[in-house]
């Protein structure tokens, strides 16, 4: 069968590629076509358009770059048409994906949603769109299937691609020897995969190293960036960068200060304490103030909907905030206490398999077509 996968940021470049592993393992005939990134097109196929054209965050940031988001819908439509797929399958990133599904169903193809778009922070009524426009609905996050129900769909609970993606994961038994990191503690800057995010993450980031002598800081950076961009953020300090080996840096890592997004649950499942910040643009950060209706911005939070993690926002994503939130995680029972939730939350996540699961309803449903 032809599938036409799109996932428009990094999170969803690494789902789509565990996705398009499943379908090859129950489809021999599978073929595909997408909207994504390396991951995605290691796995095969042909890409269409990169993820790096098309990530903006913050509502500010999307107004500004609108020429450029119609633009590439434009052209995720036209191509939809001319190589029509058995299955499309939207990958996250609502904004976009939501335009695509509604084109599709209207031109006849079959949608399918992988990762549910996030309705419950924000605009719940979007769910009675949702219903008309997306076939099957597939969910990774345990407390989604209730809301979903409330508003009367029925969803798929999948599980979470995350664990397959740890699952597979083996340490590099020469990580610290390759980026001479020595033997002492770690701990890991993940400062975010967009331009916007690490623009406004990394300065602060850099400003704890003077703090923490007896640590070496890591910055796990984005594949999509050269060295020569981050230096101009580093400067003179003695800070290594990794590219694509950001587990191994978790792995070996005692702490770790993450941007806000899919990258604070991984650190949790790696039962590595952490302190989450997000910072956007003033006007992003006031429109969301009005519209989002969440307790937490966190993945770990919201899972076990309580306050496990810290999230230092806007004004308080301040260097000597972050300091004072990151100290009592290196040594003592903050730490310990963080360490014993996150037990918790492995537990609640469940198991690996979410791909597989995916791949094999999808499938189904096309042969009972």
């Amino acid at each position: 069968m032809k599938y036409y996968l799109v996932a428009g940021e990094a999170s969803g470049d690494l789902h789509g590629a565990n996705l398009m592993r499943a379908l090859k393992d129950h489809d021999q005939q599978a073929a595909f076509r997408y909207f994504g990134g390396d991951k995605m097109r290691a796995e095969g196929g042909e890409l269409v358009k990169h993820y790096s054209e098309m990530a903006f965050m913050g509502f500010a940031e999307v107004v500004l770059n609108l020429r450029t988001i119609f633009k590439n819908l434009k052209s995720c439509k036209e191509d939809l048409l001319a190589n029509r797929p058995d299955a499309l399958i939207l990958v996250d990133f609502p904004g976009f994906n939501l335009k695509i599904a509604e084109f599709a169903k209207a031109n006849g193809i079959r949608v399918f949603y992988y990762i549910s778009p996030k309705v419950w922070a924000w605009n719940q009524k979007r769910v009675l769109k949702i219903k008309k426009i997306v076939d099957r609905l597939f969910c990774i996050l345990p407390f989604e299937v209730e809301f979903y129900k409330e508003w009367g769909m029925k969803v798929d609970y999948v599980g979470n691609p995350l664990l397959d993606e740890i699952s597979k994961f083996s340490p590099a038994a020469d990580f610290r020897e390759r980026y001479k990191l020595g033997n002492g503690p770690l701990i890991a800057l993940l400062p975010g995969s967009r331009k916007q995010e690490i623009e406004r993450l990394l300065p602060v980031m850099l400003g704890l190293t003077d703090h923490f002598p007896a640590h070496q800081f890591v910055i796990a950076a984005a594949p999509t960036f050269k060295e020569d961009y981050y230096k101009t953020f580093i400067g003179n300090k003695n800070i290594p960068l990794v590219f694509a080996q950001t587990y191994d840096l978790l792995h070996e890592s005692r702490a770790a200060v993450v941007a806000s997004g899919t990258a604070t649950l991984e650190t949790a499942l790696f039962h590595i304490p952490q302190v989450v910040v997000y910072k956007g643009s003033p006007v992003s950060i006031a429109i969301a103030r009005m519209l989002v209706k969440i307790k937490y911005i966190s993945l770990v939070n919201l899972i076990m909907n309580r306050k496990v993690v810290s999230e230092l926002i806007q004004e308080a994503c301040n260097s000597s905030e972050i300091i004072k939130n990151l100290q009592p995680l290196l040594e003592g029972p903050q730490r310990a206490a963080m360490l014993q939730d996150y037990k918790e939350l492995s537990a609640l996540m469940g198991k690996p398999g979410a791909s597989a699961r995916t791949a094999e309803l999808i499938i189904a449903d096309l042969k009972r077509l």
